[in-house]
């Protein structure tokens, strides 16, 4: 696993950090990491504030290809979140690096 997941995992298990998905609810349905929590990057654009999301952690973002968390980091920094973390890896490669689906 490379080394940058491998912190995240550990900051996710320690309960330090939080994954938020900003695929669409379709896409979550079709799958979705364990823990993660929905936002889909069309209700931010919107305004719409995730539910279940701690402003004091940190937040790694995850999409399908590691495009849209690009889009979604700066709006989810307007609503207060510290740190933001866009990931380059999307879904179906951060399941191949053993997260859980």
């Amino acid at each position: 696993m490379k080394a940058h997941l491998e912190q995240m995992k550990a900051e996710l298990e320690a309960g330090t950090a939080q994954l938020l998905d900003v695929r669409e609810f379709n896409e979550w349905q079709e799958g979705h990491l364990t823990g993660a929590i929905l936002a889909p990057l069309s209700g931010l654009e919107s305004g719409d504030e995730p539910d279940g999301v701690d402003l004091e952690l940190k937040t790694y973002l995850h999409c399908r290809s590691g495009q849209r968390v690009h889009m979604a980091a700066p709006l989810l920094e307007d609503l207060g979140i510290g740190e933001v973390i866009p990931l380059d890896e999307g879904f179906g490669e951060l399941v191949s690096e053993g997260f859980e689906a």
